[in-house]
This record gives C-alpha cells, structure tokens and sequence, in this order.
C-alpha cells in the first residue's frame, strides 16, 4: 500500500464572471492568485488558482470561470461545502469584514467543538471558515487582511451523498479515518496540517447536485509522485475507473469518480506553481505549459481581460 495520503491538495470549481471571482477571492478573502491559466481541456476558460503565498498544496482554491455558466445546484453526488481554516481568535474580526463587504453570511455556529462561519461567493457557491486554536501559522500573502487572521488554507470538505456506501472504506483506504458524528455528518480525519477533514454529510432524500457556477468540481488529494501510479491501481483494485497519469505542468494527476459521484483527484505535491515563474510575480501574467504555448495568441484572444499585476 502507498502512505497515507494526508489531506487536500486543492479544490477546483465552476465559477461566472472571471473578474468578479478574481476580486473576491483576493479582496476580500485575502488569498493571492498564484497562477492564471486555461482550462486544459477548454482552453477559451480560464483557470485561476487561489492560495497562500506560494500557493502551496492544502492551500489552492482554483476555477473555471465560465462568463456565461449557469447557475448549478449543489447536492448529492458533490462536495457541498469547502472549509477554510482560521485561528480561532479571528471568528470577530470576520463576521465584521463579512458585514462591511455584504458577504452573504450565516451567524457563526458550532460543529464539533469548532466555531464555524458558513458563507457564500458571489456565485452561491458554498463555504465555511472554521476557527481551530491548532491552525498553523502558515505564510499568508500580503494583502488586505492582515497576517494575524489571514486564511491558513483548507480546513476540509464536506461530501454530500444519498447514502455514505463504499465512500468509508475509501476514505480509510486513503488514511482518513472515523472521528465524529452527529445525526447525518460523520468527520473523518488523516494524519495532515492542511485540508485533513472530510465530512460525509448523508441526505437520503436531499436533491441531486447539477454542475454549473456555484459548485465544486472536484476534490484533489495531496499524493507522492513516486506512490501516483501505486495510488492508480489501489483506485483499480476498488472498481473505479481511474484516468492515465496527466501532466498538468505544476502537479501530476489521476483523476476517478468515486462510487458517490464525486471526483476525487490524486494530485503530486511537485514541481508546484513557482516551476515557470517567479514567486514574486505569481499570477500577474497568463501562464501556459509548453504544449500549448504554440497558440498563445489565439488562446489569449479568445479570453475576458482580467486585470494584469497585483490586484491590491
């Protein structure tokens, strides 16, 4: 058996309006866009990648920002919800900032003896901060919030399914194991800083989600190049159908739709985003693997302007 895989490398979603994802995740988030690209397998969409100031694995938020998308609905057979972790004295210092940027937000409430702010993007696309005393302090980027309650990364994702099935037994497999439940919401934890949480939230008769702005595409886990194609067969051996091996420049990936619905990624930590710029001007410029440089100006023409440089 590969190690245990210890915990989320990123969350891509679908997004509307490019520039208006790209301010809200920057302004008033306060992470930092660490690489603007395409979409490989639809290069007229961008993919923006959000994240600390590296963007470093169990920090990366990314989209697909389709100008036009309609809207999605989010349910079973998705992950319903991505949690971002803060200190546990920032939970003020949020709810106001929230208030002052009409952030559509719920109060703060409890969930297994976290604090936990439930929210939305402009897409409706849903999210939580959970205050935890343990969040590391991480390298958040400069920006327009400050250090002290800046986003440290993931926290975890919620899975909303009709029933939990096979869902356990994989996550075990992948060394998340049994820590909490309550009523229809088990947690399972691995052994990670970052993005270690995954909640199955069980709704038998909850609606079945619909791909569009406003949902998750899939959940990327963080494995070692060198266990990638070992964690392939583990995901054969189930029944699953994993993907080849794909190079996406910054990170390797096996991709495998899991018997719930939901998209799981197996994602290398390695060469990460600095690998064809500098971490100084990540993000500012758009940013294409060798194999589609060739058209680069046709690609480029074919995309929405987004400011150029640092968004602050």
């Amino acid at each position: 058996m590969p190690s245990d895989i210890p915990g989320i490398h990123h969350v891509t979603a679908i997004a509307g309006d490019p520039g208006r994802n790209l301010r809200f995740y920057t302004e008033t988030l306060g992470l930092r866009l660490v690489k603007r690209s395409v979409n490989q397998d639809d290069v007229s969409v961008y993919h923006l990648f959000y994240g600390d100031d590296e963007g470093s694995p169990g920090t990366s938020m990314t989209f697909f920002p389709y100008q036009n998308a309609r809207p999605g609905q989010v349910g079973t057979g998705q992950a319903s919800a991505t949690q971002f972790l803060i200190p546990a004295e920032s939970v003020e210092y949020w709810t106001d900032r929230f208030e002052e940027e009409g952030v559509e937000a719920d109060e703060p409430r409890e969930r297994f003896g976290d604090t936990v702010i439930p929210f939305s993007d402009p897409d409706g696309l849903p999210l939580e901060l959970v205050a935890r005393d343990d969040a590391p302090a991480g390298n958040p980027p400069d920006g327009p919030v400050p250090e002290a309650h800046a986003i440290r990364g993931f926290f975890g994702a919620t899975l909303s399914l009709d029933t939990a099935g096979a869902m356990p037994d994989l996550l075990g497999t992948m060394g998340f194991e049994e820590a909490e439940s309550d009523h229809d919401r088990t947690r399972y934890e691995a052994d990670g800083e970052l993005g270690y949480v995954v909640d199955i939230l069980e709704d038998p008769q909850g609606r079945r989600g619909r791909p569009g702005a406003g949902t998750v595409h899939h959940v990327a886990f963080r494995v070692a190049e060198d266990e990638q194609a070992e964690w392939r067969e583990v995901l054969q051996d189930r029944g699953l159908r994993p993907t080849e091996i794909i190079d996406r420049k910054w990170f390797k990936s096996v991709y495998a739709r899991t018997d719930g619905g939901v998209l799981f990624e197996f994602a290398t930590k390695e060469p990460g985003y600095t690998v064809d710029e500098d971490r100084d001007e990540l993000g500012e410029r758009l940013v294409l693997p060798e194999w589609l440089e060739d058209r680069r100006d046709e690609i480029a023409a074919g995309l929405p302007e987004l400011p150029t440089g640092p968004t602050e």
